[in-house]
């Protein structure tokens, strides 16, 4: 089993290789900036998405825009889009439309975020650290096409590319996950506690990636979980 593991590590750490581990206390480092590294994480939804949670946390000292989580359809390039355009600000797209959330400044550290959507109400939340801010009106009645291509890191301006580089991340980045549905507000502070969550179709426990460009994965330093 250690043997496994060891090797499961290796593939990880080759850009391009692809791998499927539990990423338990680990981050992806994205070493370079501006880069075009990124990680390609599978699966993709089997049917077209009525509800969503994205799960994530981040740790950077950019103070540039740049994307974390896109899933782009040949149809929509921002189907869904969770972007950091400056400090104190993050926006959640949603079939190429997008509203802003305004959030407190910190101090340099990790930033766990969840970002939620329903489309029967056209309803987007969004929680930092465990919080949630006030909710807004996105895409009332809008379905989100499953023939998609999810990457972290960068923002997709195509079908699986057309990165700016100037729009990419740089720093570490762990516990992403996405649910089909919408979480309870207990489940979205255990997520920022890293507590048991449901089951899901992508999950740091139990994740699908390939590695392309400057991208390693390497043991946490540090706790990014402070209550």
């Amino acid at each position: 089993m250690e043997t496994l593991q060891l090797w499961l590590l290796l593939l990880a750490g080759l850009s391009g290789a692809v791998a499927q581990e539990d990423l338990y206390r680990k981050v992806f480092v994205f070493r370079k900036d501006p880069s075009d590294g990124h990680v390609v994480v599978k699966p993709e939804p089997e049917r077209p998405l009525q509800n969503f949670t994205v799960c994530l946390r981040s740790f950077t000292d950019l103070t540039r825009p740049y994307g974390l989580f896109s899933y782009a359809t040949k149809a929509q390039d921002n189907e869904i889009l969770l972007f950091k355009p400056k400090p104190g600000e993050y926006r959640l797209y949603v079939g190429g439309e997008f509203v802003t959330f305004r959030v407190p400044e910190t101090r340099m550290d990790w930033e766990h975020v969840c970002a939620g959507w329903e489309s029967a109400t056209g309803i987007a939340e969004f929680w930092m650290n465990g919080k949630p801010l006030p909710r807004k009106g996105l895409r009332k009645g809008y379905s989100i096409s499953a023939e998609a291509v999810i990457i972290l890191g960068q923002e997709q301006d195509s079908f699986g590319g057309g990165f700016d580089v100037y729009n990419s991340f740089t720093g570490e980045m762990t516990d992403v996950y996405m649910w089909g549905y919408g979480l309870s507000p207990g489940k979205m502070r255990a997520a920022y506690q890293s507590l048991q969550l449901p089951p899901c179709a992508l999950g740091w426990r139990n994740l699908q990636y390939e590695i392309k460009g400057d991208v390693a994965v390497k043991p946490r330093l540090r706790d990014a979980l402070v209550i």
